[in-house]
């Protein structure tokens, strides 16, 4: 009987086969040693009974595959049982290890969250300790704040002398306590606990709606804050005021200087971002109010930009808008390679605007606020000047005092009436009105006037930095002193465009109501006088007539009298400008008699006042001097200069000035001290030099010297004398040995006069004696 032999392929297949169960032992060593890395030891147990089941089914899988087999029935059979033995074992580590991993996620669960909620609870409190520190902080720095500027100020005012410039060190503190008691109110408002939800709401809400009031305070404040620390340093200069401040400090806060207390706003304010941002840190995304935190911490933010910006424009304002009076040494001392060279480009730019050679830089808002600007100066100056010259009409009718003269008007009801009436308006009606003008239009456009200083210094500095901005313009790169002179003109011209509008329509609201005032002013005035003309009313004419009779009357009569004051004026101002008539001296009637051969009499003028040349070829002549026209205008045309001949040399006189002489046809009228006939003029063409070799002194004198005729005089070097008057002669010529003119004493007083214009007289007499030789 033949066997059949096994083939040999059998053990292969069988060990091929045998892997699978090999592969999922090492499996589970691999799963057993990554969970005794995961797990503690109290689980050591069960490792060593899975290590132990996969120790036996790989025995079981060698004897599989070592162990011959001679029907392959056999060996299906024998593999199926031991699939079916495999999946029990497989199923329940799937379920253990499932266990496992359920129990260690809800164990960690359970601990996230605990350490969540203890994380929350700790940001809780330190948003609450956040809020809490910003409260008690405000009180604490508001009540700091009432103690300096009530205990303190008070003291130091006490003192004796008191501080010079107190007041300004605590200028804009008020402010500054307002808003800081305004802020605690609105939270103590709703009596809340900085634990409530609602609290950090409130706060937010606060804040933002003072926002507004805030910056405006501490801006203010903080821009002073420069001038305090100038003061405080005076302050400490002298040891004996700084020592009584110091007592007065040191017991309320145990400080050693006033800037312990008036720093506390500039700290303040830079304070507020840094506890809204910690309370913003400490506070939970989710919180309702977050959004509205973050808002005000941005808020806060923002103030201190807005107030620092202010700060620095104001410091550019006060820097700029100095006056400076500096005289040509200071300016010379002041002069600088650099400095010439920057006012020499700026001038090279200025004329290539003009000519065209260089565009302009063109800001039409800037344009138009600056034409606005120098109409309101043109128009605050021209009022200014109209109301100063009513005050001075007013000023000089008020001292016109009719009382003080006796007009004889005894019996006349109506004058003594007017006088009345102008002495009430002078004594009590006009001063009060003038006090009035003077207190609410004169003095506010005088302010008004100086304040244009500082915005037109300003107008010029930015025209000036405009002209080293346009050369520095087109650079791709700027240095660091470019960048500096740009940072210049962009502050200042920012500066201009935010405050000049400003500035433009307070001074045209001011213009109005001084306008305004005036008006009222004078309808109160004429309240006055009305109240006043009804006490004289039944005794002055007219009274009676009907409103519109009497008021056609008054029209009348005010317009007849300013008709006759009119003609009044124009003769006074006739005789006025008429020309002094009196004899010639000797070099005029010869000046004159040169002028008349060479231009002829028609071209004869005499001048009316003193002239001084101002301009090239004018001349410089005195009242009264004679000389002859050449031309009605002058080179160029203008017939308000005139080209004459003063005999001496040719110039030009203002034609008001000189008026056309009239030769007289006669000789002047003869003196009454002088013989009516024979050669007049014998006696008077003389020198008074006496002759001692002539005239012989006897006891007595036999003759005085006397004027023959008026003389006026027309400088301080000759004296007036009228015709009979006695003089006494002391030199018989002038300094430079001129015989026309003597040096006389008249009167007290001493002077020259035409020696011509004397003559000698027997005493006692009424016959002239011999002429003088």
């Amino acid at each position: 009987m033949e066997v059949s032999g096994r083939p040999n392929t059998s053990p292969f297949k069988l060990h091929k086969s045998a892997s699978t169960p090999l592969r999922y032992s090492g499996a589970v060593k691999k799963v057993a040693k990554k969970n005794q890395t995961k797990e503690s030891g109290n689980k050591e147990k069960d490792k060593q009974v899975e290590y132990d089941n996969a120790s036996s089914e790989e025995e079981t899988a060698e004897d599989l595959v070592l162990k011959p087999t001679t029907d392959s029935s056999e060996l299906a059979v024998a593999g199926a049982h031991r699939i079916s033995l495999r999946l029990p074992s497989e199923d329940s580590f799937s379920e253990e290890t499932l266990v496992s991993e359920e129990r260690l996620a809800e164990e960690a669960k359970k601990k996230s969250e605990e350490e969540e909620a203890a994380a929350k609870e700790r940001q809780a409190q330190r948003q609450v300790m956040a809020i809490e520190e910003l409260v008690q902080s405000e009180k604490s720095y508001l009540k700091m704040l009432q103690i300096c500027t009530v205990n303190i100020r008070n003291s130091l005012n006490n003192l004796q002398p008191p501080p010079p410039d107190l007041d300004s060190l605590f200028l804009y503190t008020e402010e500054v306590m307002n808003v800081s008691s305004r802020l605690l109110s609105k939270l103590e408002q709703k009596q809340l606990k900085p634990q409530d939800p609602e609290f950090l709401e409130n706060l937010c809400a606060s804040f933002l709606s003072l926002s507004s009031e805030i910056e405006a305070a501490y801006k203010e404040y903080l821009w002073n804050y420069n001038h305090v620390s100038l003061v405080e340093n005076d302050y400490k200069q002298n040891e004996a005021l700084w020592s009584d401040i110091i007592k007065v400090v040191k017991p309320e806060v145990n400080a050693t200087s006033l800037s312990f207390f008036l720093v506390m706003p500039v700290q303040r304010i830079a304070r507020y971002p840094l506890l809204l941002q910690t309370i913003q840190k400490h506070t939970d995304p989710s919180h309702p109010a977050y959004a509205l935190l973050e808002q005000t911490a941005n808020t806060s933010i923002a103030l201190n930009c807005n107030i620092n910006e202010y700060k620095r424009f104001r410091e550019v304002a006060d820097k700029y808008k100095k006056t400076e009076n500096l005289t040509i040494m200071d300016k010379i001392n002041r002069l600088s390679t650099h400095s010439i060279a920057k006012k020499t480009a700026r001038f090279s730019q200025y004329i290539k605007h003009e000519t065209g050679m260089a565009p302009k830089l063109v800001d039409e808002e800037f344009d138009t606020l600056e034409g606005f600007f120098n109409i309101l100066e043109y128009g605050i100056l021209v009022l200014l000047e109209n109301v100063e010259t009513y005050l001075f009409h007013l000023q000089r009718l008020l001292e016109c005092k009719t009382e003080e003269f006796d007009f004889d008007m005894d019996g006349e009801k109506a004058p003594i009436c007017y006088k009345e009436i102008h002495t009430a308006l002078r004594q009590w009606i006009l001063p009060m009105f003038e006090k009035r003008m003077r207190t609410l239009i004169h003095k506010p456009l005088c302010e008004l006037r100086d304040m244009l200083v500082g915005p037109k210094n300003l107008i010029r500095k930015r025209l000036h930095k405009l002209l080293d901005y346009e050369v520095i313009e087109g650079k791709p790169k700027l240095s660091y002193e470019e960048q500096a002179v740009a940072n210049a003109y962009k502050t200042i011209n920012t500066l201009l465009l935010n405050e000049l509008p400003c500035f433009n329509g307070l001074a045209l609201q001011m213009i109005w109501g001084m306008l305004g005032t005036f008006s009222c002013l004078h309808r109160d005035l004429a309240a006055d006088m009305e109240q006043l003309f009804q006490g004289f009313a039944l005794q002055l004419p007219h009274s009676s007539c009907h409103p519109k009779e009497f008021q056609e009357w008054v029209e009348t009569a005010v317009l007849e009298g300013a008709r006759n004051l009119d003609i009044l004026c124009q003769s006074v101002q006739e005789t006025l400008n008429s020309p002094v008539v009196q004899p010639l001296s000797p070099s005029c009637q010869r000046l004159l008699k040169h002028l008349t051969d060479k231009h002829g009499s028609g071209k004869i003028f005499q001048v009316t006042n003193t002239v001084v040349g101002t301009r090239d070829f004018d001349l410089n002549l005195t009242k009264g001097e004679f000389v002859a026209l050449i031309s009605e205008f002058d080179t160029r045309g203008d017939k308000r200069r005139w080209l004459v001949d003063s005999g001496a040399k040719r110039g030009y006189v203002p034609s008001s000035k000189l008026i056309r002489y009239h030769q007289a046809a006669e000789d002047p009228p003869p003196s009454p001290f002088l013989p009516t006939s024979g050669n007049m003029m014998a006696f008077r063409r003389h020198s008074c030099i006496p002759d001692p070799q002539l005239i012989h002194v006897t006891s007595q004198p036999l003759f005085q010297v006397v004027a023959a005729y008026d003389f006026m005089a027309r400088g301080n070097h000759e004296v007036s004398v009228r015709a009979g008057e006695h003089v006494r002669v002391l030199e018989s010529q002038d300094k430079r040995g001129n015989s026309e003119w003597s040096l006389v004493e008249a009167r007290g007083q001493r002077g020259y006069v035409p020696s011509n214009y004397l003559t000698r007289m027997p005493v006692g007499t009424g016959s002239l004696a011999p002429p003088l030789h």
